[in-house]
């Protein structure tokens, strides 16, 4: 019997969505899903919720539950990665309030800026620990990743952890229909081509039976800008870069040091940012669970509708060699020259019975490539301070970081760091 793992099963609704859909995949009946999560009670709850879910659809997988990883992971095909490491509270809690002392706001903090880093830094080590499993009890898996910071950690399993390692985000499928519905444009038919890093990824091409489309989504655009929205960063990026990034205006804000500034406080609300915005989405889901709980895991007629997530046709298209397309994000082996090929890029990827084969972009224009780089030093820099343990190298990310050099002083900002990692505590290793 195949098996695909899931670490991070408590995250009930996402693995709802992911094995859900592997539940109403022909290609994939009779697969063990073997579920591991460190809390138990919520890896009990996805245990119940998908035997809901295998009764009311008929599928023949099999849920079984782990307190064991290495037992969870023994012999898996696939392994799919949902893990947070260290919750909203504490963690999450401390990337906002230490920075917000400094005067440095941040919108969700979970990619690069000051917040990303850090949850990178107690990440990492977990992630690793992943690898050395994965290495002794299944070594020809292919690792899902869907964790964020997903650039950083997809890098570290392929470089570091030696794990055959592609990253998922369904920033890239929603891109278009996204755009298209908020300019109020009909998607049916347009062909795109979608390539940078996760969360700044380009939508390089946007054409209808060979005609380019952007000029109209621009005028579009320009028009829209007049009165406030949802995704004026986005917009305001695409108008002065030319191009549209597929990550959510709320993303790009801290991504970039444009839009919020101490200096200029009225950025704020011209372009709806929604400072702290990640800690108010944790409250709120918290809140919900227990609601969605009992409709999740005491449901014995729970359906589910097979989603846009990749991994299920990813896993499909191995299975039964009928080749799907795919946005992901892997090491930069020459696919856009014009990034560092230390780098891991986001770029549309074929799967077949032979794996994930990643398609040669070319050199991304060149404001674009510029945009992304100032992204990936950060990201190399925050690498090279997991696996070395030189705290110097988490001062560097933090100082090359765009929003937060663009704010802070170089002082300021190691101090930062230097309460950051005391705030973390155990959550980190020991840094020297």
């Amino acid at each position: 019997m195949s098996k695909i793992t899931f670490i991070g099963a408590g995250s009930t609704v996402f693995a709802k969505n992911v094995l859900g859909d592997c539940m109403l995949t022909p290609a994939l009946q009779g697969f063990e899903l073997a579920l591991y999560d460190i809390d138990l009670q919520r890896l009990k709850d996805s245990e119940n919720m998908l035997n809901n879910l295998k009764h009311s659809s008929g599928s023949t997988c099999v849920v079984k539950a782990f307190t064991d990883r290495k037992e969870a992971l023994r012999g898996a095909k696939y392994v799919i990665n949902a893990i947070q490491v260290g919750g909203y509270d504490p963690c999450t809690i401390t990337d906002f309030e230490i920075p917000k002392k400094y005067g440095l706001r941040q919108t969700i903090a979970d990619t690069v800026g000051i917040g990303g880093i850090f949850r990178n830094l107690r990440t990492i080590p977990v992630m690793l620990d992943f690898a050395a499993d994965i290495r002794e009890v299944c070594p020809d898996a292919l690792f899902l990743n869907y964790t964020n910071p997903m650039a950083v950690l997809t890098n570290v399993m392929n470089t570091y952890g030696q794990v055959r390692t592609v990253g998922l985000c369904h920033s890239v499928q929603v891109c278009v229909p996204g755009l298209f519905s908020s300019l109020g444009l009909d998607a049916t038919g347009v062909q795109a081509k979608i390539a940078g890093i996760n969360h700044m990824a380009w939508l390089l091409e946007v054409t209808r039976d060979g005609v380019d489309l952007y000029p109209e989504i621009k005028r579009l655009a320009a028009q829209k800008q007049k009165q406030p929205h949802h995704d004026m960063v986005r917009f305001e990026l695409m108008l002065k870069f030319g191009y549209y990034v597929t990550e959510s205006s709320e993303h790009n804000a801290e991504y970039h040091p444009y839009f919020i500034k101490r200096n200029y406080p009225e950025l704020i609300e011209r372009f709806q940012i929604p400072l702290d915005e990640y800690p108010r989405r944790c409250v709120e889901q918290i809140s919900n669970w227990e609601r969605m709980r009992e409709e999740l895991v005491g449901n014995r007629e729970l359906t589910h509708e097979r989603t846009h997530e990749y991994a299920s046709y990813i896993m499909e298209a191995i299975e039964t060699n009928v080749p799907f397309k795919i946005g992901g994000n892997v090491m930069n082996t020459g696919l856009i020259p014009n990034l560092p090929a230390e780098a891991c890029v986001e770029v549309p990827c074929l799967v077949d019975a032979s794996g994930v084969t990643p398609t040669y972009v070319g050199n991304l224009p060149p404001q674009c490539a510029a945009l992304n780089r100032t992204n990936i030093n950060t990201q190399l820099l925050t690498i090279e301070a997991a696996i070395t343990r030189k705290k110097e190298h988490i001062y560097h990310a933090a100082m090359l970081d765009p929003h937060t050099s663009a704010e802070l002083s170089i002082d300021d900002i190691i101090a930062m760091c230097d309460d950051l990692i005391e705030a973390h505590g155990d959550w980190l290793p020991t840094y020297h």
